[in-house]
């Protein structure tokens, strides 16, 4: 089977990182892996050197003046892609689809071409598909898709129900790297939270609540690991709060599953999230792991409270630093919840999550 991706960028962020570990999985599967992006960032994730990459923007030469005419160009290019995409002239058996206007592009592109098109719907649907423009939009032509994929059961109340009958959820495909024994040792003195440092992330909630209770456990320091728009703003209110050498921002890490494998405390501090790569990979490393219940249902579906982690109220710093407080408190407990965590392992192999997404894939094409 021979799978044609297309997404913005391979930029380092949860989508990407689905699809660049979905990838791998097909390509070691022995299917042919193309990957059209739209352009191309500096730091991005690697991508398996079998699988092809290719841009599917429009140069400068071809640029205009003209919004409609640079529309329609991108159209047929992206168009010719998808007719011959690795020069064989040979097309896609199927087009896999990622975020917001990408899986507008892949049904409308794609369209009389034969070739199947599904479209992934990654982040909370509310966020991806902003406008009313954009829902009414999505809830029409995902009516021409031939598979929709959501990350949650809750992504059901978004959409029209002609669309739902289309929809199935599949869990994501996650990096093997974090698939490894639980740490057994004494755990370092941290609070680490792993998101990108942007403003539905709500790290500032995290660092409001670890103010409360920084008084009492003067041992511990809390990490934010994630580049974003808002990490100078944040660095800037530590300070303020006279943290800094409590709080840090060191920006992202390429390490992620050794820097956080040993810390006390994994927190996810957004205001809504799909399936959270980031509390997903704390879970299998068998962290202690707490998590807003925010819109999107992805934390409420992964956690249950007082066994597997602990879930806080949406934009509630009282309740946050009463979790924390009870966690660090209660190391015992903690440490159970983190033990339950790692249980997830066996439902997220990549064996089965992988062979999921082939499945549906294979089941679509035709």
């Amino acid at each position: 089977m021979h799978i044609a991706f297309l997404i913005s960028s391979l930029s380092k962020g949860g989508s990407e990182r689905v699809l660049v570990n979905l990838a791998d999985y097909l390509v070691n599967r022995g299917h042919q892996v193309t990957v059209v992006t739209q352009y191309q960032k500096e730091d991005e994730y690697p991508l398996n050197k079998k699988a092809k990459r290719i841009l599917s923007d429009i140069t400068a030469a071809e640029t205009t003046g003209s919004r409609i005419r640079n529309f329609y160009r991108r159209f047929m290019k992206l168009r010719r892609i998808w007719q011959n995409p690795r020069g064989d002239g040979e097309k896609p058996d199927i087009i896999l689809s990622f975020i917001g206007m990408n899986n507008f592009m892949a049904i409308i592109t794609s369209r009389f071409l034969k070739i199947p098109a599904v479209v992934a719907v990654r982040c909370a649907p509310h966020t991806e598909y902003t406008t009313r423009f954009m829902r009414n939009a999505a809830n029409f032509l995902f009516r021409f898709a031939d598979g929709v994929i959501y990350q949650t059961e809750a992504y059901h109340s978004f959409f029209s129900d002609a669309v739902n009958r289309r929809a199935i959820v599949l869990k994501n495909p996650m990096n093997p790297a974090f698939f490894r024994p639980r740490y057994q040792g004494e755990r370092e003195k941290t609070i680490v939270n792993t998101s990108r440092v942007v403003s539905y992330k709500n790290q500032r909630l995290l660092i409001k609540a670890f103010d409360r209770i920084a008084e009492k456990f003067p041992e511990y320091e809390l990490i934010i690991y994630g580049e974003g728009d808002m990490r100078t703003m944040l660095v800037d209110e530590v300070s303020e709060l006279g943290l800094s050498g409590r709080i840090h921002l060191p920006g992202p890490s390429d390490r992620l599953h050794e820097v956080i494998y040993r810390a006390t405390v994994h927190v996810l501090s957004s205001d809504f999230e799909g399936s959270p790569n980031a509390l997903i990979e704390a879970m299998l490393l068998g962290l202690t792991c707490l998590a807003v219940d925010c819109a999107g249902g992805g934390p409420a579906e992964l956690i249950k409270p007082g066994k597997n982690g602990l879930l806080t109220p949406l934009n509630d710093v009282d309740k946050m630093a009463e979790n924390l407080q009870y966690l660090l408190e209660n190391p015992d407990i903690a440490a159970q919840m983190g033990a339950e965590a790692h249980q997830l392992q066996e439902a997220l192999k990549i064996e089965k999550i992988g062979a999921d997404w082939e499945k549906y894939l294979m089941g679509k094409v035709k």
